[in-house]
């Protein structure tokens, strides 16, 4: 028998007295609960009730790669109050609530993302079957956008798991695989990959799952196989101590209420609320515990941390597009420089299909550069991300050399040496002598003009900029740079290789220190600023990171290195002039000292040895500062003024790279500040802040600063047009 519903987004398939239902979104990479596929599915769901002849239900997606990516987001759009957002939330959870009282067993067989609302409708199943591969991932991630799961999530999860690991996948938002999820007890059976077979191995592995779904179903509906396993008498006793009021309040929810304020500073409201609505489904029961999920859902829809962190998963969805063509077929790639950024850029590359050349100057050189990559992929494998085999399939693309005449059959070269211009020319110069003629040469400069380095070229139009952040393989962004000469050809090579890197690419036009760290620069020198004036290091990194930046400022400085610090503020001084200019002495002093940061052991801090070595103030620094010693001005110096003038500085800057077209909208500043610098995502970024600040005050508030400090804090025309007009970078 065959559904009405087959034409639209839920396929109804008898196989003998047992109905598949197969979630298919038309005209979409993966499924997402939004109106038409929650309206079907309801339908679907009404319609095997109906039908005696049915005994059992096999819920799956028509998707290989995906059961149900999440709740559409868009829909909370049209919420205009917490009430509208609240009823969104109860709609979902009488719909599940609905289909977990449904007298026959509905079995959800999960293969691909299964997140948010899809997480919490498998949850509404009796039984999860999901398949073991890499795909096939479960998570709760509304936290990280200011929300929590509204659809009975928060209910249902410490039913099937304990409270800790509950409460970590809720307030984290971590991805979970299907074999953990099973030793959790999350999902309750585990099924195993297949290969390439007659048909793809996807597909094959799709069919499978769906057969093992049906017997799954079949064997429920029969008695012969049991939906919840009997618990063990330590289990029980176990599961009790944890959901007692007494126990949770002073030990399971206090330790995870303390864990949070640490992390986020009290920054985020969703956090706390998880752990609120957590404690009431557990003490107070189901219906108590959904009303308080739903009312708490649409507070926190109309939270401004909300719209920021919605604001950030937009853009950062934009930035995933392809929006320059394909450019060049890019199949091996050159790296010049096996130092952290070149070796980082080299990793990046070979798990991604790339041939990866790696050429530095010195045997020395390569070998630490593989080192560095052989060390991360072997973290890779020990935590089970990567296979062994993977691992050498990785590894057998990286080319490591010390001759240039190795990269001849290479198609984009990214030369990650020294930020020196002569240096740079004649890299390019040794490039361009052996490479095929139409190779796309990148810079992975973090200032230099990419105009100033074309202009070492033979072909200044094949020469653009990639600027990675460090460590690459951990950090998302990757801002391309364009000067005025740049080929369309070049652009759509640089974006689509870094898109397939895994990045998110912002494309910049060209200027000194480009946009990220031309905002990142005043920034630093109020940093400074600070310091000179008597705030203590470890008193500058608590009231930044009460802020909401994720690493205190001076730890930021040594991180950074004192030295490229130094080296970027004269570069930017000089090309910017006074705005830009401060402690030029002072940190030149610190350099010749050997207080360089992090990597020499001193910098602002002294560090102890490991990893995780205790850190405290380098004393010696702190002498170098006295010499530079200022006196602060008392009406802009409480903390608050403190905070706003470090983020007031880069915000700034980054309307003043707006206005001068430096980077194309709100959105590619937003996205470039947040996954870059760390700019407080709570904030959602530099023009968000704007928004949620309000440019009238921020720009009084500057206008204040300046009258102390001159023209560091002089609002830029199109700040100061927006506090006159209340126009805003959002509408």
């Amino acid at each position: 028998m065959s559904s009405p519903l087959s034409a639209g987004s839920v396929a109804v398939e008898r196989k003998g007295d047992v109905a598949v239902l197969k979630m298919n979104l038309p005209g979409a990479k993966e499924n997402t609960l939004n109106e038409t596929l929650s309206a079907d599915l309801k339908s679907a769901i009404e319609q095997v009730e109906r039908d005696d002849s049915v005994k059992a239900v096999v819920l799956m997606s028509g998707k290989p790669n995906s059961f149900v990516a999440g709740a559409d987001i868009g829909m909370l759009k049209k919420a205009k109050t917490a009430e509208e957002a609240a009823k969104l939330s109860r709609d979902g959870q009488q719909q599940f609530d609905k289909l977990e009282q449904l007298k026959k067993p509905v079995v959800a067989a999960v293969m691909g993302s299964c997140m948010g609302g899809g997480l919490e409708l498998a949850m509404a199943c009796h039984y999860r079957i999901a398949v073991a591969d890499k795909k096939t991932q479960l998570a709760l991630p509304e936290v990280m956008l200011g929300l929590l799961p509204g659809a009975g999530g928060t209910v249902r999860l410490p039913k099937l798991v304990s409270v800790p690991n509950a409460l970590d996948m809720m307030l984290t938002g971590k991805k979970v695989k299907a074999d953990k999820a099973k030793k959790m007890g999350l999902v309750n059976q585990v099924v195993q990959p297949l290969g390439d077979g007659l048909k793809p191995a996807a597909e094959m592995t799709h069919e499978y799952l769906e057969k093992v779904a049906i017997e799954t179903a079949r064997d429920l509906a029969s008695g012969k196989l049991k939906a919840k396993k009997e618990k063990g008498y330590m289990e029980k006793a176990t599961e009790a101590v944890t959901k007692n009021s007494f126990v949770l309040d002073r030990a399971i929810l206090k330790m995870a209420r303390d864990k949070v304020m640490k992390m986020t500073m009290g920054n985020y409201p969703a956090p706390l609320k998880i752990l609120e609505v957590v404690r009431t489904g557990l003490v107070e029961g189901h219906e108590k515990g959904l009303q308080h999920e739903s009312k708490a859902f649409g507070e926190l829809c109309k939270r401004s941390e909300t719209a920021a962190l919605m604001g950030l998963f937009h853009g950062s969805t934009e930035c995933k597009k392809n929006k320059f063509g394909q450019g060049k077929e890019v199949k091996e790639i050159a790296v010049i420089g096996a130092g952290l950024m070149g070796a980082g850029i080299v990793n990046v590359s070979i798990d991604k299909g790339y041939r990866s050349v790696m050429l530095d100057m010195s045997e020395a050189g390569v070998e630490r550069g593989v080192g560095q990559i052989t060390s991360q992929l072997n973290g890779r494998h020990k935590k089970k991300r990567i296979s062994l085999l993977e691992k050498e399939r990785f590894l057998s693309n990286l080319i490591p050399t010390t001759k240039y005449s190795d990269i001849a059959n290479s198609d984009l070269v990214i030369e990650a040496v020294f930020e020196d211009i002569g240096i740079k020319h004649k890299v390019i110069q040794q490039i361009e002598s052996v490479v095929r003629p139409g190779t796309i040469i990148a810079s992975n400069t973090s200032a230099l003009p990419i105009a100033e380095i074309a202009k070492g070229s033979k072909n200044p139009e094949q020469i653009v900029g990639m600027h990675y952040f460090s460590p690459v393989d951990k950090m998302q962004l990757l801002e391309i740079i364009t000067h005025r000469g740049t080929s369309k050809e070049a652009l759509a090579t640089a974006t689509a290789v870094g898109l397939k890197q895994g990045k998110l690419v912002v494309v910049v036009k060209d200027c000194p220190g480009f946009f990220t760290v031309r905002c990142l620069g005043p920034m630093v020198a109020e940093v400074v600023r600070l310091m000179q004036e008597g705030v203590a290091p470890a008193e500058l990194d608590k009231l930044t990171k009460q802020y909401g930046w994720p690493v205190g400022a001076a730890t930021l400085a040594d991180e950074v290195g004192i030295d490229v610090a130094a080296h970027v503020a004269t570069f930017l001084g000089q090309s910017f002039g006074e705005r830009m200019k401060g402690a030029d002495g002072l940190l030149k002093e610190m350099i010749d000292a050997g207080f360089k940061g992090r990597k020499t052991g001193k910098g602002i801090f002294v560090y102890g040895s490991g990893k995780k070595g205790e850190k405290k103030a380098n004393e010696e620094s702190m002498k170098i500062l006295q010499k530079y010693k200022l006196t602060p001005k008392a009406s802009v110096s409480s903390k608050s003024d403190q905070q706003l003038r470090i983020v007031s500085r880069f915000v700034n800057e980054a309307v003043m790279c707006l206005e001068e077209g430096i980077i194309a909208t709100p959105s590619d500043g937003d996205i470039a500040s947040v996954f870059g610098l760390g700019f407080p995502p709570f904030w959602g970024g530099p023009f968000r802040f704007v928004d949620l600040y309000g440019a009238d005050k921020l720009n009084a508030d500057m206008n204040r600063y300046a009258a102390e400090y001159g023209i560091a804090f002089k609002p830029c025309n199109l700040l100061a047009q927006y506090a006159k007009s209340g126009e805003k970078f959002y509408k």
